[in-house]
């Protein structure tokens, strides 16, 4: 094993607390009621997990509009760690608003558990101010399969149930377990008034669909949406993975749609619609350790505010004022997260840059400038360097302002748009941007996010100090869908922030492993997206240099 490989496994407590299993959680939930007379709730469960004494948010299911017992086709996936009590808070609010965010929605009550008590499957109940939900947690464990299977279907001819417009499709795909009890694998989303629908492709595990047991019974419905959750039924029929198989190889594969009502009442009844698999892809999924094993480097930068409302740094309230004994706020975040990182880089050498304030020698405002004065060259020798940089530079500035991070977002999003066009899994970038108030450009920002989530690149943001940061919720993809001004959604979610307050007591490895979390996955999904596998470490290790 290569010392970079086993000092980062190591860095992240990779071997000291192995994951025994992987589990997926599905719920169902029954009584919500209704909170007012005109409407039914729309209701959303935000599942979050504790984390040295901090409840991070892990995921969160779809919502279902107009419905007081939903069953959620969204599936929670979680490592299971037997050694630890892992704590789990799942959160049921109404949702009122139309981006699915949790800003306007209303709370209705939350449960605590520990993943030991689920992993069986359980019932539980959900208490608030006035309401009290049953919620069905069903546990199961992955079975070392870790494939996933992308599937697009489509369909054409399906019966009209609406009087004054055509039918609006979803398709549930449900599967039979071995207590002859379905389990809803999948809903597409709904096409509107379409009798002939094109459904988004997706990507289920194989063994969600159907237990790695490729001839299982898979019951698919078709039905007709309607906003007060009364659904009408279109049709049924049965499938199989083996079946589906078939349109590996680009061929389509086609089911009649059955109302059985209709085929006995009917004469001349023949279907309901014809159901079209057009496509089916099966997707080996890979781990990120073997990216990392295969050569792919963490390039790691860091961008500093230095906006006046930080203080004076001469002054000892300032968040850049340099105790002789103790570190800032930044100065912690930095080397919490930078330590974890730079174990993943073999030249261990940083880009650090600072914006909102003004530089030498003519003292213009810049949001993008090296750290270390040296704009053909802003890496650092290490943490340490970037350390030593920071603290260099602080006499020489004049904090100013605005703070405005798009330009070094783009930046950052420009060298990580040149990996793109290797085709190879050999670099991916993570900006740390540590910040002490709500950005100023943040349309410019959202522009940025947008882009950059096509791009090998993960972004962290820390607040420092005291303000409010509620806004910077919104870049966290977690709260709905972030989009540009212009409409367009992230392809991906890239963006974790968090405020350094929570952690201020907490030791420097909680708030590495908050921030750092979501990026194994962040890496792993945007290989896998592009159909990039990494490459076998015999590759690349001959050649391949390493850092002290």
């Amino acid at each position: 094993m290569s010392d970079i490989y086993e000092s980062a496994a190591n860095s992240l407590g990779l071997f000291s607390s192995p994951c025994l299993t992987k589990v997926e959680l599905r719920l169902t939930c029954k009584g919500i009621s209704d909170r007012d007379a005109l409407s039914k709730p729309d209701p959303c469960i935000v599942l979050n997990m504790q984390s040295h004494g901090q409840w991070m948010e892990v995921d969160r299911t779809e919502v279902i509009r107009s419905c007081v017992n939903p069953t959620y086709s969204k599936v929670f996936t979680l490592d299971f760690y037997f050694e630890e009590v892992q704590r789990l808070r799942f959160e049921l609010y109404d949702i009122n608003s139309s981006h699915n965010g949790l800003k306007e929605a209303i709370f209705l009550g939350s449960v605590e558990c520990t993943l030991g008590q689920v992993s069986h499957s359980s019932t539980a109940l959900i208490k608030g101010k006035n309401v009290c939900v049953c919620v069905q947690i069903t546990a199961e464990e992955l079975t070392g399969n870790d494939d996933y299977i992308e599937l697009s279907f489509s369909a054409r001819k399906l019966d009209d149930k609406d009087f004054f417009s055509k039918s609006d499709p979803f398709l549930e795909i449900h599967r039979l377990n071995d207590d002859a009890t379905l389990q809803l694998v999948y809903r597409t989303e709904t096409v509107m008034n379409n009798l002939n629908p094109v459904w988004k492709t997706f990507k289920v595990s194989l063994n969600s669909l159907c237990s790695g047991d490729h001839e299982r019974k898979l019951q698919c419905t078709v039905w007709d949406w309607d906003s007060n959750g009364k659904h009408d039924y279109i049709g049924e029929f049965e499938a199989t993975f083996k079946e589906m198989r078939g349109a590996i190889d680009g061929r389509q594969v086609q089911w009649p749609c059955i109302n059985p009502k209709y085929k006995v009442k009917k004469k001349n009844y023949k279907n309901s619609g014809i159901v079209i698999l057009n496509q089916c892809k099966i997707i080996k999924m890979h781990s990120f350790l073997d990216y990392i094993m295969g050569g792919c480097q963490i390039q790691f930068t860091v961008a500093i505010d230095f906006t006046a409302s930080n203080g004076d740094p001469r002054n000892s309230c300032s968040l850049h004022y340099i105790h002789p004994y103790q570190p800032n706020e930044y100065l912690k975040a930095l080397v919490a997260v930078g330590e974890i990182c730079q174990d993943y880089d073999s030249d261990k050498m940083f880009p650090a840059f600072g914006f909102g304030a003004r530089i030498p020698p003519d003292y213009k405002v810049s949001h993008d400038f090296a750290v270390n004065f040296n704009e053909e060259n802003p890496e650092c020798a290490g943490i340490q360097g970037v350390v030593e940089a920071y603290q260099a530079c602080l006499p020489k500035l004049q904090l100013y302002g605005p703070t405005n991070i798009a330009p070094i977002i783009q930046k950052v999003a420009k060298s990580a748009s040149q990996e793109v066009h290797t085709k190879e899994a050999m670099q991916y970038f993570i900006l740390l941007i540590l910040t002490d108030g709500v950005i100023t450009d943040m349309a410019d920002t959202r522009e940025a996010i947008v882009q950059a989530s096509h791009l090998p690149m993960s972004i962290i943001i820390v607040g420092v100090g005291n303000a409010d940061f509620s806004d910077m919720q919104m870049l966290d993809g977690d709260d709905g869908i972030l989009r540009s001004p212009k409409g367009e959604p992230v392809l991906r979610d890239i963006v974790q922030f968090v405020p350094f307050r929570n952690f201020k007591h907490a030791s420097p490895a909680a708030l590495a492993k908050s921030v750092l979390a979501e990026v194994p996955n962040q890496v792993v999904d945007y290989y896998n997206s592009k159909g990039i596998k990494p490459k076998v470490p015999s590759q690349y290790q001959s050649s391949r240099p390493f850092g002290p």
